[in-house]
């Protein structure tokens, strides 16, 4: 991208306010408009080309019914939470009958099994169904064979067991926790960061664990912000989700609660008004959630999600940069664009951590400044999250962006705008 070096003199645009040639201000206007259509060009037709979960009416209907077909099913079953958690994809076999598996990776999703769990809910199959083979949703859902060969990175980049000051507890920042509730979730994502909690069975956190954390809570004052993860935070039942939010909410120091959930992804029907009716109760709640491909923003999930704004809940999004799904400007702000419509706000782009049998997954840094690149000033700054980089061993959050400010002297600053302009900026004394 050519770099400009800029000058503000009273030949420029922002000095012809001082004139009073209308017509020359006009036709200025008008070549910077033109100017910038011609920027937007090639994303106008590469986003023709980017499919979403609207696109999909006719393939997804059809996909469906067939696994409706297969487990001998109806409309209310595929509408009930609990019926697609209790059906889950997580067989070779089950899995053969939706998509067409070659004999060698049938012998490496067998061998894999022996070692990592994995399943994706009905609702999600549909969607891998719609997708062409090995697209955005099969690569995060479907496991792959480097998940057990390749040996890079570790099972635990962000030192959570070395961050957890009280049972069930993880705090990395002054004023802010977690608390780990469950390993339940409805489709293990093959580039999950807590992969080592999937274990061999669903397991919620006990009671007496719950109100361990919840103590601490009580007892560290300068708490004002818990996070609610697991798992998925949203798969605790109805009953256990309202305890744990009274609790909270009946804490006087802490001022938000906020849940990490991929449900409205995964499994939409989890949205239901008997959950929306306990969130309600206990504002402010804000819900992160884990949109990464334009073909995860379907109608049922703008559904789940309207349900949530309805209830009061503020909803955003944390991407996860990762190869083969999402790791091209044009689809990143196709996605983010999509989101607002269905009001989650792009929160963060997280660069994927360092975990054992997901290097595969792992972009280089480039990719994401790239995206940066290609996001400030070329989309609504809502649309604009924020790129983070985990530093290792739980030292927390830390963001990358392209560099902007490029010197200063004095009074003096020298900016380089998303156009790559060089332009100097005097502040005043």
């Amino acid at each position: 991208m050519a770099i400009e070096y800029y000058e503000i003199t009273a030949h420029h645009p922002e000095h012809l306010h001082m004139q009073n040639d209308s017509g020359t201000r006009r036709d200025c206007a008008l070549e910077r408009a033109a100017e910038l259509k011609e920027k937007i060009k090639e994303y106008l037709m590469a986003k023709e080309e980017i499919r979403t979960g609207f696109d999909l009416a006719e393939d997804y209907a059809a996909a469906r019914s067939s696994i409706l077909e297969f487990f001998g099913a109806g409309d209310a079953d595929w509408a009930d939470w609990h019926w697609q958690l209790r059906h889950r994809i997580d067989t070779v076999e089950s899995l053969a009958h939706f998509v067409e598996l070659a004999d060698k990776e049938k012998e490496e999703l067998e061998k894999i099994g022996q070692s990592l769990r994995w399943a994706l809910s009905p609702y999600y199959m549909a969607l891998v169904m719609c997708d062409k083979p090995h697209g955005a949703v099969w690569k995060q859902s479907i496991p792959s064979l480097p998940e057990i060969t390749d040996d890079k990175g570790s099972e635990d980049p962000m030192a959570e067991g070395w961050t957890s000051p009280a049972p069930g507890v993880t705090r990395r920042y002054p004023d802010r926790m977690i608390i780990n509730v469950t390993n339940r979730c409805a489709m293990f994502c093959r580039h999950c960061q807590r992969r080592r909690n999937i274990g061999n069975s669903d397991l919620d956190k006990s009671r007496s664990l719950l109100e361990a954390a919840v103590r601490y809570v009580r007892e560290n004052k300068e708490i004002r912000d818990v996070l609610i993860t697991g798992g998925d935070a949203l798969l605790l039942s109805d009953e256990t989700l309202d305890w744990l939010l009274g609790e909270l909410h009946s804490i006087p120091h802490l001022e938000i609660k906020r849940i990490g959930t991929r449900t409205p992804v995964t499994l939409p029907q989890r949205i239901t008004p008997q959950l929306c009716a306990i969130l309600e109760k206990y504002p402010p709640i804000f819900i992160n959630t884990q949109f990464n491909s334009p073909l995860e923003v379907t109608p049922e999930a703008k559904q789940a999600c309207d349900r949530l704004v309805q209830a009061g809940v503020v909803l955003g999004n944390q991407a996860v940069l990762l190869r083969g799904v999402n790791n091209d400007p044009h689809v990143m702000k196709k996605l983010n664009q999509e989101l607002l419509k269905l009001r989650v706000r792009p929160y963060y782009i997280f660069h994927a951590k360092n975990v054992k049998g997901t290097s595969h997954f792992i972009t280089s840094i480039d990719d994401g400044l790239e995206i940066m690149e290609h996001l400030r000033g070329y989309t609504s700054g809502l649309a604009v999250p924020t790129y983070i980089i985990n530093a290792p061993y739980g030292n927390g959050k830390t963001p990358i962006a392209p560099n902007y400010l490029l010197g200063r002297k004095r009074n003096q600053i020298l900016l380089r705008t998303w156009e790559n302009k060089i332009i100097p900026y005097e502040l005043p004394e």
